[in-house]
């Protein structure tokens, strides 16, 4: 060996090491300089290695045309196989381009293991494609591994019918004999604070406990909401007093949880108690306040929190904010002043908001804004059959049966029906 090549050798491999860090510590146009300083300075071959670490920086810095130079040497570098420049030019295609360019280059890929199948099932979910997913895990020729259910549970928590099939799923990974990890438990423990699945969240409790997966912050801040969710108060106060790192989230969770209990006094003050530890809330934390003095009809409490989110904290509120704030005005029978919080909105008021205001109207008959509210939510959403049925109840409840009628006709001419009620009973959780 010559002491040349060796000596380029050497820099090579000094120069590799440098495009790592910089690649791996986000300094992704400094990582791009090098490489193409090294592709075009060097007589010797870069690995895959260097390659996947360009379309890393690629995807991240978005350059779409470099990114497809950088393919286009990969391939005559006979590359295309390995599963790391494979992944990494998935990624690139799927973040710079769209998921339908990397779909193209994941069916052009010759020898594709599980670590390249999973990556194009994660681009699938990230962009909320998971029937496309599920099809394609469904056509795996090899076999999956824990990144693969990973993958597809997660994408399924959100979506119409998706927590219990995320948890059929979850299912199958146990039948495979794989070991859920710490994403699993959290993608689970969203699918069943959803449905409210108590049983299946002690299980995940428990086989997290066993496993040492139990103590990270994250996990147990879901522990406390999904608990919460299935009314247990008992065990969210107690996953949470065994939490050693409060963070907003954790502290958030457990207001929710005593928010959804209908206990706005314990709500109220945990959040006191978040703001004595030195935690600043977050707009989820103030969120979840506003929810719980909805609950209770505390609309003097609402107001004044809402106004702190804003000028203590600077936060935005946003049109979660504001639908509750309506509600709890409307709640209480303060119309006027719901009325107006909907007209100083920055963004156009949601059906949720209109709806809180239609649904109280209701109960205090109070007929000219139930009109107004219902007039905005027609507008809003056409086709919902309770926005014609809740204002012709209201006409109802004050004896304005001909106006009743007109709108029942008018349903009926928009083709708008109502669904038939059905119930679920589960059998097995």
């Amino acid at each position: 060996m010559s002491s040349s090549y060796a000596s380029s050798c050497t820099k090579l491999i000094s120069l590799t090491k440098q495009l790592s860090s910089y690649a791996n510590q986000g300094n992704h146009e400094q990582a791009l300089n090098l490489f193409l300083q090294m592709h075009s300075s060097f007589a010797l071959p870069l690995d895959a290695h260097v390659f996947s670490l360009a379309l890393k920086s690629c995807a991240a810095a978005f350059r779409p045309v470099l990114g497809g130079s950088v393919h286009a040497h990969s391939v005559k570098s006979n590359f295309l196989s390995n599963p790391f420049v494979g992944c990494a030019l998935l990624d690139m295609y799927g973040k710079c381009l769209s998921v339908s360019h990397a779909r193209k280059l994941f069916d052009e890929i010759p020898q594709r293991n599980a670590v390249v199948w999973n990556a194009m099932i994660s681009h699938y979910t990230h962009c909320g494609k998971v029937k496309e997913a599920v099809e394609l895990y469904e056509a795996m020729d090899v076999m999956p591994n824990e990144s693969s259910f990973n993958a597809i549970i997660k994408g399924l928590v959100g979506t119409e019918d998706g927590s219990y099939r995320a948890i059929e799923f979850y299912r199958k990974m146990i039948e495979f004999r794989f070991k859920p990890n710490l994403i699993t438990l959290l993608a689970l423990v969203s699918a069943c604070s959803a449905i409210g699945a108590f049983r299946l969240i002690k299980e995940i409790h428990s086989y997290a406990f066993r496993n040492l997966i139990e103590p990270h912050p994250q996990l147990k801040s879901g522990l406390v909401e999904a608990y919460g969710r299935c009314g247990s108060i008992v065990y969210v106060q107690l996953v949470f007093d065994s939490m050693d790192d409060r963070d907003v989230v954790a502290w958030s969770s457990l207001i929710s949880a005593y928010a959804l209990h209908g206990d706005a006094e314990s709500a109220l003050k945990t959040f006191q108690e978040m703001e004595l530890a030195k935690v600043t809330p977050d707009d989820i934390a103030f969120l979840n306040v506003l929810k719980a003095c909805s609950h209770a009809g505390l609309a003097d409490e609402a107001l004044v929190y809402f106004k702190r989110m804003q000028g203590d904290y600077g936060l935005r509120a946003s049109k979660d904010h504001y639908s509750c704030l309506v509600d709890v005005l409307s709640r209480v029978g303060r119309f006027e002043e719901a009325y107006k919080v909907i007209q100083a909105m920055p963004e156009k008021p949601t059906a949720k908001t209109w709806g809180a205001l239609l649904g109280a109207c209701r109960n205090y008959g109070e007929i000219e804004l139930a009109e107004i509210a219902a007039r905005e939510l027609l507008m809003v959403e056409p086709e919902n059959p309770a926005n014609y049925v809740l204002l012709g109840k209201i006409y109802m409840s004050v004896g304005r049966q001909e106006e009743a009628e007109r709108l029942r006709l008018k349903m009926k001419e928009s083709g708008v029906k109502v669904s038939p009620g059905s119930s679920w009973c589960l059998f097995k959780d």
